[in-house]
């Protein structure tokens, strides 16, 4: 089934509890490394909404289906987080939620969003959404073998 009934508004405080624990969820779900617990996520998460760092706009479809956290730059919207329950997933609503969001940001801005190469469903999706490939971060781990090369 295909959504096409998605309600949007912008996330207050009071959904701080809730949005931290889907960001719980998102963590794990993308195979991210990030060690936060729910409750330092939600302090996390209430200081970015009360600072005005960043916005979160929750989806409704009966009940919250999904969100997304973003921030606007005088060129840049970087789309840090966006989440969509995980009963709820392949039901057209990370689209409906992504065609809601760019009818809403400037179009004279660069939309943004970093990606776990890992994470290929994510990757699938956000290229379907109309993003392009423009970089790749590497790394070294610590405690990683290093091949040794002569430098002559």
């Amino acid at each position: 089934m295909i959504s096409t009934t998605l309600n949007a508004r912008f996330a207050s405080v009071d959904d701080c509890s809730m949005l931290a624990a889907w960001n719980y969820q998102l963590i794990r779900d993308e195979g991210h490394r990030n060690p936060m617990d729910v409750w330092e996520l939600e302090e996390r998460m209430r200081a970015w909404l009360v600072s005005g760092e960043y916005q979160a706009i929750l989806f409704e479809e009966n009940e919250p289906v999904a969100y997304a956290l973003f921030r606007e730059t005088a060129d840049e919207i970087h789309l840090r987080q966006f989440f969509v329950v995980r009963h709820r997933r392949g039901a057209g609503i990370g689209s409906c939620a992504m065609a809601q969001l760019f009818a809403l940001w400037p179009k004279e801005k660069r939309w943004t969003v970093s990606v776990l190469t890992e994470n290929t469903p994510a990757v699938a999706f956000w290229q379907a959404m109309g993003y392009a490939d423009y970089a790749m971060t590497l790394e070294i781990m610590p405690g990683t073998n290093i091949p040794q090369r002569s430098l002559t």
